[in-house]
């Protein structure tokens, strides 16, 4: 795979995502570079497990000490277990992302985000959902994305695209918004005691700048992105009686839906 870059100027600063260099074995992988903290994203699918009744989804947000050049002491010289702040990155991930895959489907999916440079200033954790859905969205599993996060600060009144660390500290708001070019799938804020005009202004500048970013999720899978594959969808109660309905009535019924395939049941047969 040739190395491919595509990038586009968020925040004031130069936000980069390329493919092709490194996790070449994976599903899909991108690093994704903001100021100097950069990510490692890769997204890997495996056959449906028989029983599930869930979606096993994980998303991994591995920090190494390496990325802020600093070597851990004492006795033990490895990485640890996750920190609160890694586990709580991997949150504000999954939960943009989870909704946007078929329903009833139940293939493994592994989103691991790897740290592999901070300068920080520049938080990785909204880079980290960047980068997942970066991953997703050039390789076969069907996402229906893409999807990308901001920060937004609020500084002597003037709401402040992708605060850096140092800003944040002046900053009367600090939140997070993550979402698709059509909505908006996940808030997340903390603020001092700000009225609910200055909140919604403050939600829709952040989607309004949610669209760079997904432009250049759009134009890397055009270059590279993979044929999504079909899923195995497991129908639900619901989707078997409305089959059923509609088979009796002998009127069409979507059985699966997606952006890049779709099946459709007409009188009983798949068309």
């Amino acid at each position: 795979m040739p190395v491919t870059t595509v990038t586009a100027e968020v925040g004031g600063r130069t936000l980069t995502i390329e493919t092709g260099k490194l996790a070449l074995l994976a599903g899909g992988s991108v690093t994704v570079r903001y100021g100097d903290t950069m990510i490692l994203g890769t997204a890997n699918r495996s056959e449906p497990r028989p029983g599930l009744d869930f979606f096993p989804l994980t998303i991994e947000f591995e920090e190494r000490m390496y990325a802020a050049g600093k070597i851990p002491g004492g006795f033990i010289k490895r990485e640890g277990r996750a920190s609160e702040s890694a586990i709580l990155a991997a949150r504000l991930t999954d939960r943009p992302i989870r909704p946007l895959f078929p329903e009833g489907y139940k293939d493994d999916v592994q989103v691991v985000l790897t740290v592999l440079s901070t300068d920080q200033q520049n938080d990785p954790d909204i880079i980290g959902t960047i980068a997942a859905s970066a991953a997703l969205t050039i390789s076969e599993i069907p996402l229906q994305g893409p999807v990308a996060a901001v920060r937004v600060g609020r500084i002597n009144g003037e709401l402040v695209l992708n605060p850096t660390v140092s800003q944040l500290e002046e900053s009367d708001l600090d939140l997070v918004v993550s979402g698709t070019r059509d909505a908006i799938m996940m808030v997340e804020a903390g603020a001092k005691i700000l009225p609910e005009s200055v909140m919604a202004e403050a939600i829709m500048f952040c989607h309004r700048s949610l669209a760079p970013i997904i432009d250049l999720q759009d134009q890397l899978q055009a270059q590279v992105g993979k044929a999504k594959r079909l899923p195995y969808i497991e129908p639900s109660v619901e989707s078997v009686l409305d089959f059923v309905d509609a088979f009796s009535a002998n009127k069409p019924f979507v059985v699966f839906d997606v952006e890049t395939t779709s099946r459709d049941v007409k009188s009983g047969s798949l068309v």
